[in-house]
């Protein structure tokens, strides 16, 4: 069964007398217990689209179902049992100030409903959860910023729910606190086995941990499918921009004066292919000279997606024969230009 279905979604705005139109006819699948993730530049509609899910937006039109369940309609008790089962982690962290780290959790545990005689218990079960079993009698002030957010994912388990939602959760961290904060999801999505949806326009965090991705653009969803296959072969403008600003091996332009003559190359390939072997070859067969001038690999889980720059030369002929091999072989092929010349051919 689906952890989360979105019909045909829209959701839909006025201001000073105009609609503004966030989310626009966007249906997508979440199966259960996957990290799915939902990208794009900034005001593409993608925080819009989360809060759907657990109806803090109330879509204009189209349907969200939870396990199934059309939920759309929810109203009441309903809705406040569909939310306790649902929990939400924002980019701000949203702690209460003034009270500490423990009681912060415990406020989670009241709402849901738990018995008193719990809340000891199952706070200090929490923080051991996250790492941070030392920090109850602390206050959020007292906390780095990674700390703060680890107190916001503990709270947000707190009643125990089916789906996690994080909003842009690691956009106010640092580098490796982002990656600590992204290795204990990725542990509780395996350990607890919750549905995680994921917000970010950051590829760095999509390539570590997300399962399935939808590429959001004014509002629809562009595309979506398996990360590696999104990412490696993007079919849209919208995705291959950002992919483009990910994997960015672009020359300096004080070296392209000083390079010699031939044909500057940009090569993509995915997988398993390897490049140092093909080029050896080509090299050889078609007496060329091909030297990798830039190079950037990265790696989707176990997956590689690889984009080369190198400098094809030789007698022209062979050299056309050498890039007409390369072109046949590789995922991606542009022929680049150099300041002053006109590199195509």
């Amino acid at each position: 069964m689906k952890a989360i279905e979105l019909r045909d979604v829209e959701v839909a705005f006025h201001e000073r007398g105009r609609e503004v139109r966030a989310v626009r006819g966007v249906s997508l699948n979440v199966e259960q217990g996957e990290v799915f993730g939902i990208v794009g530049f900034s005001g593409a509609g993608k925080s819009t689209l989360v809060r759907t899910i657990n109806l803090l937006e109330r879509p204009t039109a189209g349907r969200v179902l939870i396990d199934g369940k059309d939920i759309t309609d929810a109203r009441g008790a309903a809705l406040r049992g569909i939310r306790r089962s649902i929990g939400m982690v924002f980019q701000g962290f949203n702690l209460v100030g003034n009270i500490t780290v423990g009681a912060n959790i415990r406020f989670a545990l009241k709402a849901g409903g738990w018995d008193l005689e719990h809340w000891a218990g199952r706070t200090e079960e929490l923080l051991r959860l996250v790492g941070l079993n030392d920090k109850a009698t602390s206050y959020p002030a007292d906390l780095s910023g990674g700390q703060q957010q680890r107190v916001a994912i503990a709270r947000a388990l707190a009643n125990n729910p089916r789906i996690l939602l994080c909003d842009e959760a690691t956009s106010a961290l640092d580098v490796e606190t982002t990656e600590g904060i992204l290795d204990l999801l990725r542990d509780i999505n395996r350990t607890l086995h919750i549905t995680i949806v994921f917000i970010t326009h950051q590829l760095d965090i999509a390539k570590r941990i997300f399962d399935h991705v939808a590429v959001m653009e004014e509002g629809r969803v562009v595309e979506q499918g398996a990360t590696f296959d999104v990412f490696s072969a993007p079919q849209h403008p919208t995705t291959t921009a950002l992919v483009s600003r990910y994997l960015d091996v672009a020359l300096p332009e004080q070296i392209a004066p000083d390079l010699p003559e031939g044909t500057l190359v940009e090569l993509k390939y995915r997988g398993d292919a390897a490049f140092e072997p093909l080029i050896t070859d080509i090299a050889r067969t078609y007496d060329a000279s091909i030297s990798v001038l830039h190079a950037n690999i990265e790696y989707f889980g176990t997956r590689p997606i690889g984009v080369l720059v190198v400098l094809v030369a030789g007698e022209a002929r062979r050299t056309g024969e050498a890039l007409a091999r390369l072109r046949s072989r590789v995922l991606g092929y542009r022929v680049l230009t150099r300041a002053g010349k006109d590199d195509r051919r």
